[in-house]
């Protein structure tokens, strides 16, 4: 049976229809991809569905009992609160429940013995048995695990959301609605304020996740690992594909060929049909055949068996480059470079080049330098080490992701013409309808244009300027999906050279050959490949750490179960000094484990959680122990390999 049902549904503004006669049925536990065009009605059917909106006719119908969460594009969160309270508000039922359980443990120890002690246990017991279903003492472990995935470090606990900055409300609120346990997530593009690291997080997450989830994304990487239904809004209407983004587009394509091939088929047929009926009409001997072909014509058409000629709603943008952009040989060079800001550094002794027709993606997690990079090679910051040069023979395009080129005083058609004073404003407007700007659009401010429409600005700008070398710094932030797409395909023509941050894995593996990557604060590597290589050698390398961590476990173990230990006596050591080391090692270990296994007692234990602070403090013990105890295991298998040599 469905969970949420969907019949028949109807939702205008302003006498403009969004949806129409959408009918859909959502099942439990399913994850679904929600796409179509920019304004197309896909955040319109969330309100609809959390009843933020009524629908103009039709009905919306969710299984008795279940509970929705819905997460808008911009979260509103305010307020005094530190991050950390705001996000675990949604514990609060927990914290409730805690407290109460500390007060039950006094009273009990204050009744022993006495006709009141019974109903308090029984009480206590009742209670525990709730906390214990709504995750017990672990929910300080689970917040701040998932607050760490969405890159949130202690750092940013205790900051007032007040300060906080758009991208991290975003990131707390996304961080709370998963600690919420709803059994439908609606989330209306999850990772706009995420970078690679956190959306990996996110779709494993979601994908190992009991709930439903309906994603409204233009990550068609996360798409394909996530989904299994794609539901596309098109036309106002709504169109179901039983698969991820990658076979919906195959599938698509396939749809869309068939129709226009079975339009063809059924016109040259209905020509044939109609020349006959021209010809055969006023002869006697043909005229009443003639008559029972038009007959069925009609029957058809008043049936609407006559096919329409197939349409593209998918509006897509037309870029186009030259084909003489090229330049020199050599097109950046950095040797030794360097660069930090307030005493921290961000990049650090980087050498790196590239040369004509490469295509090089810079990756990384917020904050590491990335855009920094880009703003040292076009000289507006100087490095503060090093060389880092983009040479200077060459015609270089800009593309700012905080859109900074931009004019909002300027028209549409101002802002592009400024890039080519010598067109005239007929040759503007027929170049700005390739961008998706037509009639009166290219009259309006810039600074009234949604991201999406100053995206398309800055790139129609761009493309007229035919530059040798492209430096984009995320091109495809605010654009939809078929904008993507007519931007990869212009770079995969492009015969310059282009260098580009980009979170966007879909569009990295279709444009880049190299990345340059940026793991954290002062490191990089340089990876022959497109995101998809690098995603591999992620995966073996997070898989080598797990097997040595396991490794290291078992070795221990099994040299404390046979006494094989220092203590035991049984190594030969050719340094007494390395065999103390070892043995001082084993002895730090066997104390973290013990006082580990006291730690989990005690999260069990309602007299050792008399109040939040007490509980958090023993939840950072545990989590600091455990770090500190994989460093020791790791210090003991070197010292035994150092041992045996």
């Amino acid at each position: 049976m469905a969970s949420v049902i969907i019949q028949n549904v109807t939702k205008s503004y302003a006498g403009q229809t969004v949806l129409e006669g959408v009918t859909l049925d959502l099942h439990k536990g399913e994850k679904v991809g929600l796409i179509g065009a920019n304004g197309c009605g896909k955040t319109t059917l969330f309100r609809l569905i959390v009843g933020q909106e009524p629908p103009d006719s039709g009905t919306i119908t969710a299984k008795r009992g279940m509970s929705i969460a819905y997460l808008p594009q911009e979260p509103d969160l305010r307020g005094d609160a530190t991050m950390i309270d705001t996000v675990g508000e949604v514990f609060a039922e927990n914290r409730a429940i805690e407290a109460e359980l500390q007060v039950l443990s006094h009273q009990i120890s204050e009744t022993h013995g006495t006709p009141a002690e019974a109903a308090l246990l029984e009480r206590y017991d009742r209670l525990h048995a709730s906390f214990e279903t709504h995750g017990g003492y672990s929910y300080e472990v689970r917040m701040r695990e998932v607050l760490g995935g969405l890159g949130f470090s202690p750092d940013d606990y205790n900051k007032p959301v007040r300060i906080m900055s758009g991208g991290q409300k975003c990131r707390a609120a996304l961080a709370r609605m998963l600690l919420e346990g709803a059994d439908l997530l609606l989330l209306d593009e999850p990772t706009n304020h995420l970078d690679i690291d956190a959306t990996r997080w996110l779709e494993k997450y979601l994908a190992a996740h009991h709930s439903g989830a309906i994603i409204i994304s233009h990550d068609r990487y996360l798409l394909d690992r996530v989904v299994g239904k794609i539901i596309e809004i098109e036309a106002h209407k709504t169109s179901v594909y039983p698969t991820n983004y990658s076979g919906y587009a195959e599938v698509k394509r396939i749809r869309q060929l068939q129709a226009v091939r079975e339009y063809q088929k059924q016109s040259k047929w209905l020509a044939h049909q109609k020349d006959y009926i021209a010809r055969a009409r006023y002869k006697k001997d043909s005229a009443k055949q003639a008559r029972g072909r038009q007959k069925y014509l009609d029957r058809m058409k008043a049936d609407g068996k006559v096919l329409h000629k197939p349409e593209d709603h998918s509006s897509k943008m037309k870029l186009r480059f030259d084909r003489d952009s090229r330049g020199g040989e050599m097109v950046v060079r950095c040797e030794g470079a360097a660069k930090g800001f307030d005493g921290i550094t961000l990049i650090s002794d980087l050498d790196f080049e590239m040369t004509r027709g490469e295509k090089v993606g810079i990756i990384g997690p917020n904050g590491v330098g990335k855009t920094t990079l880009l703003r040292m090679l076009l000289r507006q910051v100087a490095p503060d080490a090093g060389e880092v040069r983009l040479f200077e023979n060459l015609t270089v395009g800009y593309y700012d992701q905080e859109h900074r080129d931009l004019d909002g005083s300027q028209t549409v058609i101002e802002a592009v013409r400024a890039a080519r004073p010598e067109i005239s404003e007929s040759e503007a407007r027929s170049y700005l309808a390739l961008f998706l700007f037509r009639g009166d659009d290219v009259f309006k401010l810039v600074g009234n244009l949604s991201g999406g429409e100053q995206s398309r600005v800055l790139l129609a700008r761009l493309v007229w300027t035919n530059p040798q070398v492209l430096v984009l710094d995320e091109p495809t932030n605010h654009l939809d999906i078929p904008g993507r797409e007519a931007l990869e395909e212009a770079m995969g023509m492009f015969p310059g050279s282009v260098l580009m941050v980009s979170h966007d894995r879909y569009f990295l593996d279709r444009v880049v050959n190299r990345l340059l990557v940026l793991p954290e604060r002062g490191r990089h590597e340089v990876v022959s490949g497109n995101w998809t290589t690098y995603a591999e050698i992620l995966t073996e390398r997070e898989e080598s750490a797990r097997g040595k961590q396991n490794r290291q476990r078992g070795k221990m173990h099994a040299a404390r179960k046979t006494g094989g230990g220092a203590a035991g006596g049984k190594r030969k050591s050719r340094s007494k000094y390395l065999a103390q080391r070892i043995e001082e090692i084993e002895a730090r270990i066997m104390k973290d484990e013990d006082r580990l296994k006291e730690l989990e007692a005690s999260f069990a234990d309602p007299a050792a959680m008399k109040d939040a602070d007490q509980s958090r403090q023993l939840y950072d013990e545990y989590n600091d122990l455990k770090s500190h105890l994989a460093d020791l295991i790791e210090q003991w298998e070197q010292g035994v390999e150092a041992q045996a040599d």
